[in-house]
């Protein structure tokens, strides 16, 4: 979807002087279009995680009421932990490997798409964690959206932007472009919320890490709340 400063601003809850700012001074990734900037969403997701802006709730995609929220994708995709890896690649091969999908699913092809998408740029976002998806959501033939969690047993270099080893990482497959934006929305305001990185960061019990999930999907309030200057 391509927005414009207009749109950006409202989406992120914030002037649109902020939009210029952040373009000019922490390169917020835009593209210009008859001398005009227009943002991919997904673009804008990953660089407001990346650089620990907290996503406000006006940027999940509209929802109906059978969006999955968090939770249930963490569920239907899967806990791992331990997972073996000895650089990239081979630790991206191993969270594809884990996916819950159909058979007939080409687990190569997904293999070799998130591949191309990392050699574009890394979906490592900082503090340990990566999201390996591609800026063209995979839309793939199952029935519901999924969020695969995997802890790694080693850390590995993933040429995040804060330079440091990944040690989780969030692979997501949903089968519509909606349902992938709501999904990026979601995960991307759940790891920068305080009790949810706090789960993660100690690879707490599946029970937990879906517990904290859920109460963001429910939209429980926090202390730690904030307004994205």
């Amino acid at each position: 979807m391509e927005l414009d400063i207009k749109a950006a601003a409202a989406l992120m809850g914030v002037p649109e002087n902020s939009i210029y700012r952040w373009i000019r001074e922490q390169g917020l990734p835009s593209h210009v279009v008859n001398d005009q900037h227009r943002f991919n969403r997904v673009e804008l997701l990953e660089w407001a995680t990346a650089q620990g802006i907290r996503v406000p709730t006006t940027m999940f995609a509209p929802t109906a009421a059978h969006t999955t929220g968090l939770a249930a994708a963490l569920l239907a995709g899967g806990i791992h932990y331990q997972v073996p890896a000895a650089d990239k690649p081979s630790a991206l091969a191993a969270a594809i490997s884990l996916i819950p999908v159909p058979e007939e699913l080409d687990r190569d092809l997904l293999l070799n798409i998130i591949l191309a998408r990392e050699s574009l740029g890394s979906t490592g976002l900082g503090d340990g964690i990566a999201i390996p998806h591609v800026r063209n959501p995979i839309v793939m033939q199952i029935p519901h959206p999924l969020v695969s969690l995997c802890f790694l047993a080693t850390p590995v270099a993933f040429d995040a932007v804060d330079g440091l080893p990944v040690h989780t990482l969030f692979t997501m497959i949903c089968p519509a472009i909606k349902s992938h934006l709501n999904l990026l929305s979601r995960l991307a305001f759940a790891l920068r919320h305080p009790e949810f990185a706090a789960v993660i960061r100690e690879r707490a019990p599946p029970a937990a890490i879906l517990a904290a999930a859920g109460l963001l999907d429910r939209g429980a309030p926090s202390s730690a709340e904030g307004s994205v200057a």
